[in-house]
């Protein structure tokens, strides 16, 4: 029995891994507006409290974590600005660089929150919180698709 548990566990664990690994979170600002130049796309900005905040775990699971998204992602340059409050989940670099664009693009700071961009850093669009009761990621994914269609230059 005990041997079926962690084959279970590992099953899972690499099934959750190969889902993460599909995407192609950017944490660099800058290379995010180069690859949204080069490639024609636009930016989709993810702040999120990684290791706090609840409905941004959940928002991870419903929307982000679907193949749905993985589907829309290949049609933009997604960028993960992490708030964490443990000292260990990115560097103190990263953390100083993600609480500028916090500052600059959700002065609000509303968690879970998604930017969009052009590849000047112009705002296009942005969606702000998340139900955790509720679990209905529609809104999201009609924001992404409406930004996906509408991305002109």
């Amino acid at each position: 029995m005990k041997n079926i548990v962690l084959l279970i566990t590992i099953l899972f664990a690499i099934s959750v891994s190969a889902q993460e690994s599909k995407l192609h979170w950017l944490t660099d600002f800058e290379m995010a507006k180069k690859i949204s130049k080069d490639t024609e796309k636009p930016i989709l900005m993810y702040f999120t409290g990684s290791d706090w905040c609840a409905p941004c775990i959940i928002l991870n699971e419903d929307f982000f974590s679907t193949p749905k998204f993985e589907k829309l992602a290949e049609k933009l340059v997604i960028l993960k600005v992490d708030i964490p409050r443990k000292l260990d989940v990115i560097s103190e670099d990263q953390l100083k660089a993600n609480k500028k664009l916090l500052a600059k693009y959700n002065p609000e700071k509303g968690f879970p929150t998604i930017v969009a961009l052009d590849y000047n850093g112009k705002i296009l669009g942005n969606q702000s919180s998340y139900s955790a009761s509720l679990r209905d990621p529609s809104r999201y994914f009609s924001f992404a698709n409406m930004i996906i269609d509408n991305y002109y230059r």
